[in-house]
């Protein structure tokens, strides 16, 4: 007896470029795209925190604003990898998200877990402001709530697409340091390098690009 293996869906033969265009039109929408940015914001200023207690130095606080910036505040540790980590951590934070949620459902729940007590952890150490506090409770909320998908095939999409949305943030984010004010990562490594910001704008840049090619790579073969 000949077994016919069936064709991959539509979805399934383009899933990547369709969550990818998704993920872009999700950034464009006021309102829906607030959480995601929050997100890549967080994940941004905890690159810069964990990075800060792995080469010696202390996180003192953890700030995260309506309008989807942030400020980690540290004490000692490597400047440069400090400074450098911001973006790229964010970039290497949706891409892992991405990934881990295309495996099983088991993988799905463990990811969402480790994320909701990351987030959890971080409040407790370092959050020292109301704002940031309701800020990280509803992103807290948001992953609890992916688990009410329960089962569902929607659960892994849903957090794939958060993994693209905050991969699409970490590529953008950088454009604004080019703004004439050299405030920031970028004017930071400037100042430690010599080499110009526009330059690790540029870098950044294509770090987060290198992720999405891997990922549409790994995910049309």
């Amino acid at each position: 007896m000949t077994s016919i293996n069936a064709s991959p869906s539509f979805f399934q033969r383009y899933s990547f470029w369709l969550l990818l265009i998704s993920a872009a039109v999700i950034r464009e929408i006021p309102l829906i795209s607030l959480p995601f940015n929050w997100l890549e914001s967080y994940f941004h200023e905890l690159s810069h925190g964990l990075v800060a207690l792995v080469s010696g130095g202390n996180v003192l606080s953890i700030q995260l604003f309506p309008n989807g910036a942030g400020l980690c505040t540290t004490q000692g540790g490597s400047r440069f990898f400090i400074s450098f980590m911001g973006y790229t951590g964010a970039a290497i934070f949706g891409a892992v998200l991405y990934s881990l949620a295309n495996v099983n459902i088991r993988t799905t729940q463990v990811v969402v877990a480790l994320n909701v007590a990351l987030l959890v952890l971080s409040t407790a150490l370092w959050v020292r402001d109301l704002l940031t506090l309701i800020i990280l409770v509803v992103l807290i909320g948001l992953f609890f709530a992916k688990f009410k998908l329960g089962n569902s095939k929607w659960f892994g999409i849903g957090l794939q697409l958060t993994g693209l949305t905050v991969l699409l943030n970490a590529l953008f984010s950088p454009f604004y340091l080019v703004d004439g004010r050299h405030r920031g990562d970028g004017a930071a490594l400037a100042s430690l390098t010599g080499i110009p910001e526009i330059v690790w704008v540029v870098v950044w840049t294509c770090i987060a690009v290198a992720f999405i090619y891997m990922l549409a790579k790994r995910d049309n073969k």
